[in-house]
């Protein structure tokens, strides 16, 4: 079943110093008996403790479930992760909005795709003229241009345009062509809200993209985006080329062109990894577009929807339900029932498709990291604090959970819940009360 790692940070203000461990710096302190046994943290898995009851949890979770601050569609499922029983269900297999819980899925599909270990490839190659060079997309949209970067341990274009200068050597260039055709389509998703674009939540889906397609790289999740994430990424390479009056336009390489240099991405485990954490939107649509690649089907978001479904029905997931039309989300056209969210989350914690431990390694963790980092704070969900790793999900009327967690008894259960018709401005309420039935299933042995 699930290793759980547990970390333990020890705080002092003693000297530190480096340890055998090249950079790790530990508290240095005097010789004797200082640290006693740490105290457990996190309920180790059990696979022989006795999962909830049907009834347990019904007793449990039924006035969560009709909260007034979730609205008047509900839908939840519950499972035990062990053997994947079905332990309530609400509206389970009613197809529902998800917003950004479809993420799970898209990342479900690409690490099935291609696996945890793949790298994209940027690649620069020759043009049809002395003097240009065509830069390929690969669709890794976490590129930054230098040390500055929105994605820690993104592969940096500034190191491939010194690798392309030491391959032109006295060669000026003079015009830098940008290929992002491995994409089609429209850059715009179905549904989509008409300020997604303009408001900063995503930029237009294309191969070639940098920072999620940022003018600056910046910490916020959001930031300034280009229009053109293409000619934006031309434009700065250029520069990084020491070409700045270069031209720069879109095309295509030409056949058996002359290869300059290459930029491997991190491995596609890192990359999926942004995505889930901070519900990163670019990411998604870009992976949603890799699985059509894999299956050799039109890089469009219709062509990535179909490609995901193939694959997920290919691992033996039960897709009854399926009805997305993008990798992130953002459109109110997303369909998904609770029940998939749930077999997904479940063969993520099994055995038989060890590609998916990257998806539960990206998922927030309640209280402490990504779009959950300032969750869990009200005292009827702080027992689900550190125990409840889960993707979030936010649209105007729609708030939604999806993850796992480990129960008092240590059995692990994966869950869903999704609310579709939240009172106008009650988001913030509405995750509280997702919150709170999180972290119920986190305490209760409900048996």
């Amino acid at each position: 079943m699930l290793v759980t790692d547990v970390l333990w940070f020890v705080r002092g203000g003693a000297d530190e110093v480096e340890d055998a461990r090249v950079g790790v710096l530990v508290p240095a302190v005097a010789a004797g008996p200082v640290f006693t046994a740490p105290p457990v943290v996190l309920n180790p898995d059990d696979d022989t403790a006795a999962p909830p009851t049907e009834a347990g949890l019904t007793t449990a979770l039924t006035s969560l479930l009709a909260d007034h601050r979730l609205g008047s569609s509900v839908a939840v499922s519950v499972r035990d992760a062990e053997t994947g029983t079905a332990l309530l269900s609400q509206n389970a297999d009613t197809p529902v909005t998800p917003a950004s819980t479809t993420k799970a899925v898209t990342a479900s599909g690409v690490l099935l795709a291609y696996g945890p270990a793949y790298r994209l490839t940027t690649k620069v190659v020759q043009g049809a003229e002395p003097g240009e060079i065509v830069l390929i997309g690969a669709g890794d949209p976490t590129l930054a241009f230098t040390e500055k970067q929105t994605y820690p341990g993104s592969s940096r274009l500034d190191t491939l345009a010194g690798a392309v200068r030491t391959a032109l050597k006295d060669t000026k260039v003079t015009k830098v062509v940008v290929d992002s055709t491995l994409f089609e389509g429209s850059g715009v998703g179905p549904g989509w809200d008409s300020d997604i674009i303009s408001g900063n939540y995503a930029a237009p889906v294309n191969a070639l993209t940098a920072d999620g397609g940022r003018v600056q790289p910046v910490a916020d999740h959001r930031g300034v985006r280009a229009t053109n994430p293409d000619l934006f990424v031309g434009q700065r390479f250029a520069e990084l080329l020491g070409a700045g009056d270069a031209d720069v336009e879109r095309g295509t390489a030409p056949d058996s062109a002359a290869p300059l240099a290459e930029l491997k991405s991190p491995p596609l485990s890192h990359i999926v990894d942004a995505m889930l954490t901070e519900s990163d939107n670019v990411i998604a649509e870009s992976m949603l577009r890799l699985i059509a690649v894999k299956r050799g089907l039109p890089a469009t978001f219709a062509g990535g929807t179909q490609a995901l479904k193939a694959v997920l029905d290919e691992a033996g997931i039960d897709t009854a339900g399926f009805g997305l039309v993008d990798g992130s989300g953002l459109s109110r056209n997303d369909r998904l029932t609770p029940n998939l969210l749930t077999s997904l989350l479940t063969a993520a914690v099994g055995n038989d498709h060890p590609q998916l431990r990257s998806l539960l390694a990206g998922l927030p963790v309640a209280s402490y990291s990504g779009t959950l980092a300032d969750r869990f704070d009200g005292t009827s969900a702080t027992a689900g604090v550190g125990l409840v790793r889960a993707k979030t999900g936010t649209l105007s009327g729609v708030s939604s959970l999806a993850g796992m967690t480990i129960t008092l008894d240590g059995r692990i259960l994966t869950f869903a819940a999704v609310a579709n018709g939240v009172p106008d401005g009650g988001t913030e309420a509405a995750e509280a009360a997702l919150d709170q039935i999180a972290a119920t299933l986190a305490r209760c042995g409900c048996r």
